[in-house]
Order: C-alpha cells, then structure tokens, then sequence
C-alpha cells in the first residue's frame, strides 16, 4: 500500500478553501509483528483504527506539539498503516503557510511546509479530535486520498527514520529526487 500512495494527492476540502498536496514520502508499519507500530502493543482505544478497514486516517500527538496522519491499510482485525511523512504543495499554498505561520519569499521555502510529518499535518490543520477515524477514501469526510492520474516515476526505498526500534527495516518509500522529502534524501547504503 506504501508505494501505491506515492503521486497520489491528500486534499482538506473547507467549504471555499481546498489545499491538495503529492503524496512524496510515506512509511510503511507492519502491525504487532512490528515493534516500531503503534499496534504493536495490541488493539487499545488509542490504536483501534489501525486494525481496520483499510483506508481511515489514525491521528497521534508526538512529542507534545505535532500531530502525525497515517492511513489504516489491513482488512478489519489485521493491525497495520502507513504514516505520511513527506507532500509537494499543489493548491492552498498561502493558506498553508498562514498555517504554518510562514512567511514565503521563495520557492525555496515551499519544503518546510509540508516537507515532514508534523509540518505537513501543521499545514492541513490535521489533528486527532477533528481527523481520527475520518475516511481517507471519501471526499466526503473532508480530508481524503485523490488520484489524478500523475505517474509517479523513480521510487526508492530506505530504512525508516526518527524511530528507535526496527530501525533496519526498509519501508521507507520516496518519490526519487524530489525536493519535498523529509530527511535523508538518498538511500542508505547496504
């Protein structure tokens, strides 16, 4: 599911405001076989959304200012998502540096809006209360996973970042090039 996200386009639909921005970056969480998952631990209040149906958003806070969006991804009782952790602006970019509060004086300064999973949630207004459990696959619920047809080109694929455990694993997915990656920006090295 990790790599089929990338080129797709998250849009927050407002009333008048619509931001929409290319899926870049994501990272793949395997579920309780997975020690850096959320789920890891088992389905609990916090986690439910993680084991299904595919495709709601689960929302958490981290370290106590930035919200993170990932995507449930298993059929319903199967843990398992993925987190979004790189955008490339595409619509509403004065509305999310506004968000952000970002004064822009470039296209330079285009990645540190949503280039990062805490900085792309600041710039879509993410957060558990209003996101959690929201349907990713309906353009009804606001907040939603789009495909307009964009060929994704070259993916790489890297070990995850900012994680403490499974740090090996390679399910870091990352459109080629692109200058809205979070982090590293090259594969690392075997």
């Amino acid at each position: 599911m990790a790599r089929e996200l990338l080129g797709k386009v998250l849009v927050r639909d407002g009333g008048k405001l619509r931001l929409a921005a290319r899926i870049v970056e994501v990272e793949a969480y395997l579920g309780q076989n997975d020690p850096a998952s959320h789920s890891a631990v088992g389905k609990t209040a916090r986690t439910a959304v993680l084991f299904g149906p595919p495709g709601y958003a689960y929302v958490y806070f981290i370290y106590g200012n930035h919200y993170c969006l990932n995507v449930s991804c298993e059929p319903e009782g199967k843990a398992g998502g993925v987190l979004f952790r790189g955008l490339e602006p595409l619509a509403g970019i004065e509305e999310m540096a506004r968000a952000r509060r970002i004064l822009l004086q470039g296209p330079r300064d285009l990645p540190r809006l949503t280039s990062g999973p805490g900085r792309l949630a600041e710039a879509f207004g993410i957060t558990r209360a209003r996101d959690n459990g929201c349907d990713l696959t309906s353009p009804k619920s606001g907040l939603w996973i789009g495909d307009d047809g964009f060929p994704p080109g070259k993916i790489e694929i890297t070990p995850r970042i900012g994680i403490s455990k499974a740090t090996d694993r390679r399910l870091r997915y990352i459109l080629a090039g692109n200058p809205f990656v979070s982090g590293r920006k090259t594969p690392a090295r075997d």
